[in-house]
Parts: C-alpha cells; sequence; structure tokens
C-alpha cells in the first residue's frame, strides 16, 4: 500500500474523507458519495505497519488497548488529516478527514455575514452544531480566526484531535489536543479558566460535566464556542436542558437563556453542478423574545421567532434551503429532501 499515492489521489480528487480497510480496496468520499480507487487490496498487516508509523508507542498501545484511536497527521505536499484508528472484527482500519491548511472565510464558505457580529462579544456560548461531517470545525475555524485577526485575545481551544492550526496575528491562540496535552474536556476546560483565556473554543461538548463547566465559563466572562451533534437550534437547547438531571432543569434554563448568544445548525448539500458541496445553515440570535421562551420552557415556539427576526440576521434552515434554490446553487429536490418541513418547502418552491 502507497499511502503517499493515495494521498495524492484524494487531494486531486478533492475528496473529504479516506478509508483505508482491511481485504479492501482504499476508498475515497468526494463530494459527500464513496469511490473505491486502484485495485490493490489491503491487508491488515499494511494497516498495522502504518499505524506503527504514524503514531508513538503509548498512541499505539492506548489503540490496542481501547480499539479506537483519535490524532492528526500531517503530510508534506498532500495536507493535514484528522485520522480515526480503530479496529473491527480484528483486524485495523483508518478513517482520515482532509483539513485544509488555510482557515476559510465566512463569505468563502457561503454563510451569512451575520456571525461576524459573534466574534466581537466579550462573553457567552456560541454552538455549531450539526451531524458528522457537516463542516462545524471549519465554522468554528472561521470564527475563531476572525477573532484571531481583529481583537487582542488569549484564544484557548480544547480539541480531540486538533483540526487547523492558527498561527498568532492580533491574539495568542494556544491549542491544547485531549489525549496528548489533556484527559478529558472536562479536565482541559477547568484547567482552561485558571490560564487568563477570554474565548475558549471546545470541540465537542460530550458529557454533562464539561456543559456545565462551558456554561459556568461563559457565565463568567468568557466567550466559549462549542459543537453538539444536533440539528436545529429548538433540539439543541433542549440537548443541553435534558443533559442535567430534573431538579436543576430550572435553574439550567435560566443559566441557558442568560448566556446563550448564538445557535448556527448546518448541513452540507451537494451543489446543483455536482462540483463540491455547499453549507445551509440556520442561524439563532436569541432575543429578549427567545430567553423568555427558554425560561419558560416553550423551545417549540423558538422557530417562528427566527422566521419573524430576519432582520436581525436570523433564518430557518427551510428559508435558506429556499434562497439556496432561488440562487440556482440546488436543485428543488436536494432542497426538499434536506428540508425540515418538506412539504411547506414544496409549496413555497411551487410558487
Amino acid at each position: 500500500m502507497d499511502l503517499s499515492a493515495i494521498l495524492l489521489k484524494a487531494k486531486k480528487a478533492n475528496a473529504s474523507d479516506i478509508h483505508l480497510k482491511a481485504g479492501s480496496k482504499a476508498i475515497l468520499r468526494v463530494d459527500g458519495v464513496l469511490h473505491s480507487i486502484g485495485e490493490d487490496i489491503i491487508s491488515n498487516e499494511e494497516i498495522y505497519q502504518l499505524l506503527k508509523t504514524m503514531l508513538s508507542v503509548e498512541q499505539l498501545e492506548s489503540l490496542e488497548e481501547q480499539g479506537e484511536f483519535d490524532f492528526s497527521y500531517s503530510v508534506p505536499g498532500t495536507g493535514r488529516y484528522r485520522v480515526n484508528g480503530y479496529r473491527q472484527r480484528n483486524t485495523y482500519c483508518l478513517a482520515m478527514r482532509m483539513v485544509n491548511f488555510d482557515i476559510p472565510t465566512l463569505a468563502e464558505l457561503n454563510i451569512p455575514d451575520s456571525l461576524l457580529r459573534l466574534t466581537g462579544l466579550k462573553n457567552g456560548l456560541v454552538l455549531v452544531t450539526g451531524p458528522t461531517g457537516s463542516g462545524k470545525s471549519t465554522t468554528l475555524a472561521s470564527l475563531i480566526e476572525e477573532i484571531n485577526k481583529t481583537r487582542r485575545c488569549h484564544i484557548i481551544t480544547l480539541e480531540d484531535p486538533i483540526e487547523y492550526l492558527f498561527s498568532d496575528k492580533k491574539s495568542v491562540v494556544g491549542q491544547r489536543e485531549i489525549g496528548t496535552d489533556s484527559q478529558s474536556f472536562s479536565k482541559a476546560l477547568r484547567a482552561a479558566l485558571r490560564q487568563d483565556p477570554d474565548v475558549i473554543l471546545v470541540g465537542e461538548m460530550r458529557d454533562l460535566e464539561t456543559i456545565e463547566i462551558a456554561l459556568t465559563a461563559a457565565e463568567t466572562g468568557h466567550l466559549v464556542f462549542s459543537t453538539l451533534h444536533t440539528i436545529g437550534s429548538a433540539k439543541t437547547i433542549d440537548r443541553i436542558i435534558d443533559a442535567f438531571p430534573e431538579h436543576s432543569k430550572a435553574q439550567i434554563r435560566m443559566q441557558v437563556a442568560s448566556v446563550l448568544q448564538g445557535v448556527i445548525s448546518q448541513q452540507l448539500l451537494p451543489t446543483k453542478e455536482l462540483k463540491g458541496r455547499i453549507p445551509a445553515v440556520e442561524i439563532l440570535l436569541p432575543s429578549m423574545a427567545v430567553r423568555n421562551l427558554i425560561r419558560e420552557q416553550k423551545t417549540h415556539q423558538i422557530l417562528n421567532e427566527i422566521q419573524t427576526g430576519k432582520n436581525s440576521g436570523m433564518i430557518t434552515m427551510d428559508q435558506y434551503l429556499e434562497s439556496l434554490y432561488m440562487k440556482g446553487k440546488i436543485t428543488s429536490e436536494v432542497a426538499i429532501e434536506y428540508a425540515f418541513d418538506r412539504e411547506e418547502l414544496m409549496k413555497e418552491i411551487s410558487y
């Protein structure tokens, strides 16, 4: 197996992911579709020997003991990768996500510039949500880089693994990798509060303790960015509150209503020309009305507030899908497939 050749083919094809599995050919994901390349069948021994060159002795031992291990990997001339090594049926596999060296701007991502106001905030919680592979890390990196370029801040990122690499501009940026620089998100986040940060990026709010500390950090004068695997602003807020025991939910609703500054929920869609993908986003920028709905346990009404909040920079997923269709960026079939309310969007498009 020639990894360099596979990575070069992936780069030329503009692939987002590479899969190496014992007993199969190398596989690329291009524009959301899987394609096998080459004729050679990869053996388990080839993947294991490759892992030995990519990982330290301690990291390889962790993979062998735990059955999976996340790490970052760079190859001069081909790029940087977020990698997950794992076992299946007693053989080893690699899933490699390509990460660009250059951090794109919101404009380059085709995401509304109403989000730029979030980069000027002094405190609060900003969440980027969506399914795996929807571009959450790239959107977060774009927001952090905007702060890096425009504000004199101390930024700390907590990632598993580190993806985009930031160089200090106006800000000072420290990047910590979970598993290498710290044992867990919760421990790293607790420590970050003693490291004089202005802005904290938490790669993922995976557990109750991390969510709890993130809310406290946002409440005590820090601007906190993080992600959740949810789709839609209301579901995101419900997910946070539901993570807590019943007796504390009323207090958490008050806290979330106070600190939440924005929710960006996104999906990646195939373009009309089938060349690359484009994000579709729902944007919630909480107004007093939205904060009251959170406090009063009426999150199901938040969508109505987003629909009528266009002048303040908010937009629903279905409104955004309709705009992408009207601009000729996506087909009507794609718009309807990814819509939250398919029947309603079908009516709007048919007009």
